[in-house]
């Protein structure tokens, strides 16, 4: 028949092994948790950039329609591209 001692004694360490590895568990969950927060405040950050990109272009757009004249390239290849491509609003 096994020792009372022996048993409480695999027992006890048994239990230490386990709690250490709940430890680690948490201590790993926890910096996960923290990744996890940085990376969404990372995500908003991009989301706002890309709204004020999103509003800048819009607005170009806005600003290039109401334009009476548009700009072109200044080295076109032909002088009737010129022509085929001026373009103005009144």
């Amino acid at each position: 028949m096994p020792n009372h001692d022996d048993i409480a004694t695999s027992l006890e360490q048994l239990l230490e092994s386990l709690i250490k590895m709940v430890g680690r568990a948490n201590q790993k969950n926890d910096n996960l948790h923290k990744e996890i927060v940085q990376i969404n405040q990372s995500m908003d950050n991009l989301q706002k950039r890309i709204g004020q990109l999103e509003w800048i272009l819009k607005g170009q757009i806005k600003e290039r329609e109401w334009s009476p004249i548009r700009n072109y390239p200044t080295h076109p290849h032909t002088t009737s591209e010129i022509h085929d491509h001026i373009s103005v609003h009144f």
